[in-house]
C-alpha cells in the first residue's frame, strides 16, 4: 500500500476505464461470410430434385405437359362432383332434375305400333289435301264428327294411327261412292243396328263419356286434318279394320299396310284411282249426331265394298267407248222435213243468195258459209 495519503490516491485514480482495456471487434478472428440471393437457393434446390428424374428411364414422360388430345389419362371427378360430398350448396347440387310435363299425346304407344313384315304402307299414290277453311256451322260440324271418329275408333293409338283414320273419313268424303260430308261420312249407317261404316256409330260406344285429355288429343288431329294436313303411308285407302278381325271384304281390296291396331286397304281398279277422288269441299254439313233409327222391320243394307269395286269396275269399259266414240256433230248430215227438201233443203241455209257488199276484208269475205259441208 503506498505511503501517500487517500486523498492523494483518490485524485490519481483514472477517470475512464476505456483506457485500460482494449475491446476486440466483432467476429475477431473468423473470416467473413458472404450473403447469398435467395434465388440461387432455389435453382439449386430444383436441379437437385429434377435432374435424378430426368437422368431415369423415361424420366420426361414423367414431367410433360398435359395433352389435351390424349385419351388415356382418367379424368378424375372434382370433390364436389362426388356423390355424399359436402360443401355449401351440396343440398341443391344433387336435387334430381324435375322431368318435363307431358303435353297431349305424348307419350302414348300402341301394342302394335310395329308394322309386320309384309307391310306395304304408303303403297299408291297419297291423298290431296281438303281443306274446310270457312269458319261456320259446317266447320263446327266437321270438326265434332272427326274427333268423334278419332276418339272413339283410336283414342289409344299413337299420333301415327290416328291420323291414318282421319285420312280415311277424308278419302270416303272425296269419293263419289260415299257422302261428300264429314258428318254424313262418319254416321253413314248409324240408323240400322248394323251396317254403320264406323261401329262406335251403331254399337252403344257413344254412350260413354269422353276423357278430356284423350278427346283434347284428338280434337288436335281432327283439326290439323281438317286445315289440310295429308297423312300419306296411308294413301287413298277408304277402309280398316282392327287386328283382332278379319272382314268378309279384306281379300278384294288392295292392303296398304298395318299402322297401329288396324289393317288399311284401298279399292282396285277404277274405283281406286286418283282421278276419281274428288279433294274439293262441298258444305252441307248435317247435325253431328247419329242418325234417327229405323224400324226393327226395315230391311238391312250394307254397304259391301267389293260391290262398289264391282260397280266402278263395269262401269269403266261403257265409259271408254263413249270417250273413243267420234262426236255426233263432226258427222251427223242435218235431217229436214219433207217441206223443207222439197223448197231445196240444206241449200237455203247456205247463205248464197245474200246481196253482195263491197270494201270486204278477204279475211271476212266467206263469213256466213259452211266451213266444212256435213258428211264430206
Amino acid at each position: 500500500m503506498s505511503d501517500q495519503p487517500w486523498a492523494d490516491w483518490r485524485e490519481e485514480r483514472p477517470r475512464a476505464f476505456a483506457a485500460r482495456f482494449h475491446r476486440k471487434a466483432r467476429h475477431a478472428g473468423r473470416a467473413p461470410m458472404q450473403v447469398k440471393r435467395p434465388w440461387a437457393l432455389s435453382v439449386t434446390a430444383l436441379a437437385a430434385v429434377a435432374l435424378p428424374a430426368f437422368a431415369a428411364p423415361q424420366g420426361w414422360e414423367r414431367f410433360r405437359i398435359a395433352d389435351a388430345v390424349a385419351n388415356d389419362t382418367p379424368v378424375e371427378p372434382m370433390p364436389f362432383e362426388k356423390a355424399g360430398s359436402t360443401f355449401p350448396g351440396s343440398a341443391f347440387y344433387y336435387l334430381e332434375v324435375e322431368k318435363p310435363v307431358l303435353k297431349v299425346g305424348e307419350g302414348i304407344h300402341s301394342d302394335a305400333d310395329v308394322a309386320p313384315s309384309n307391310s306395304a304402307a304408303g303403297d299408291g299414290p297419297a291423298a290431296r289435301p281438303l281443306q274446310i277453311d270457312n269458319s261456320g256451322v259446317d266447320r263446327t260440324r266437321a270438326l265434332q264428327c272427326l274427333t268423334a271418329a278419332i276418339y272413339y275408333e283410336a283414342a289409344s293409338e299413337s299420333e301415327a294411327g290416328q291420323r291414318a283414320v282421319a285420312q280415311v273419313v277424308l278419302n270416303r268424303v272425296a269419293h263419289p261412292a260415299y257422302p261428300n260430308s264429314v258428318c254424313g261420312v262418319v254416321y253413314e249407317g248409324s240408323e240400322r243396328a248394323s251396317g254403320c261404316q264406323f261401329s262406335f256409330s251403331c254399337d252403344g260406344s257413344l254412350a260413354r263419356h269422353p276423357s278430356r285429355l284423350f278427346w283434347d288429343r284428338a280434337r288436335t288431329v281432327a283439326r290439323q286434318a281438317l286445315d289440310g294436313y295429308v297423312y300419306a303411308p296411308v294413301g287413298l285407302a277408304t277402309h280398316y279394320h282392327t287386328l283382332q278381325v278379319h272382314p268378309y271384304w279384306a281379300s278384294s281390296l288392295h292392303y296398304m299396310g298395318t299402322i297401329g291396331a288396324h289393317r288399311f286397304y284401298r279399292f282396285n281398279g277404277a274405283a281406286g284411282r286418283p282421278a276419281t277422288f274428288r279433294f274439293a269441299y262441298l258444305g252441307g254439313e248435317p247435325a253431328a249426331r247419329p242418325h234417327a233409327r229405323l224400324p226393327s222391320d226395315a230391311p238391312d243394307t250394307v254397304l259391301d265394298p267389293a260391290a262398289v269395286q264391282r260397280t266402278f269396275a263395269s262401269a269403266e269399259p261403257i265409259k271408254a267407248r263413249t270417250e273413243e266414240a267420234p262426236s255426233p256433230a263432226a258427222t251427223a248430215t242435218p235431217i229436214y222435213t219433207s217441206e223443207l227438201r222439197s223448197r231445196g233443203g240444206d241449200a237455203l241455209y247456205r247463205a248464197s243468195n245474200l246481196p253482195e257488199a263491197r270494201g270486204i276484208k278477204p279475211e271476212f269475205a266467206n263469213s256466213g258459209r259452211w266451213i266444212a259441208q256435213p258428211g264430206s
